[in-house]
């Protein structure tokens, strides 16, 4: 399958140019870019998947998104149009065909083809809807250890700030925060008064707030 197969309503001049586009072929476990390579060309795969993912600073990975049949890569097209290097790792969970689109003729289609461009951002729209889904699902999972961590830089005197004014610092909901409290309140680790969160073990809390 070539590119302007899979790119709806395609003018013929783009056409035309696409020609140059090679096909490619990759071995599954084959690692397509890395952090710091520059990137060269826009790949629009047609079998397979790629795994992008990238590693937190606790040293775990972090799945970013698959590329699939059809799709392109969020963080190709940011780096081409960016300028910038890949700060991602890309690798094949299978045998993978691809359309690699050379950098150049990436940047004259995008400048011609009406059709190229709502193809590059469409797709760059899906993804980009996903990495914020992840962004807020990673956030809210972390939420303890950065409620931990609020807390813990704080622990010289009692906490005198409203749930709802926490909830405000971290950027999630006053229920979240009364809910991982109450958890806290239940572990030993704060004591809530009336007015005021006391921290009742602070070592206890830094080790949770550090994920260890």
């Amino acid at each position: 399958m070539d590119a302007a197969a899979i790119i709806p309503g395609l003018e013929p001049a783009a056409r035309e140019r696409l020609v140059v586009a090679r096909a490619v072929e990759l071995k599954r476990g084959q690692k397509v870019f890395e952090p710091g390579q520059a990137c060269a060309a826009f790949l629009v795969v047609t079998a397979g998947t790629v795994r992008v993912s990238t590693v937190t600073s606790t040293g775990r990975e972090l799945l970013l998104y698959r590329v699939a049949e059809g799709e392109t890569c969020v963080l190709t097209t940011a780096c081409l149009l960016a300028g910038a290097d890949y700060d991602a790792e890309g690798v094949t969970e299978s045998d993978v065909e691809a359309i690699a689109i050379p950098k150049a003729l990436f940047e004259e289609l995008m400048a011609m083809s009406p059709a190229f461009r709502s193809f590059v951002f469409s797709s760059y729209g899906v993804r980009l809807r996903d990495l914020i889904g992840l962004v807020q699902d990673v956030s809210q999972r972390q939420l303890d250890r950065r409620l931990a961590r609020f807390l813990v830089d704080r622990a010289a005197t009692p906490l005198t700030m409203t749930q709802q004014e926490i909830a405000a610092e971290l950027g999630t909901a006053r229920e979240v925060v009364s809910r991982l409290l109450k958890q806290f309140a239940a572990d030993g680790l704060v004591q809530i008064e009336r007015k005021s969160i006391v921290v009742a073990a602070p070592k206890r809390l830094a080790r949770l707030a550090g994920g260890v």
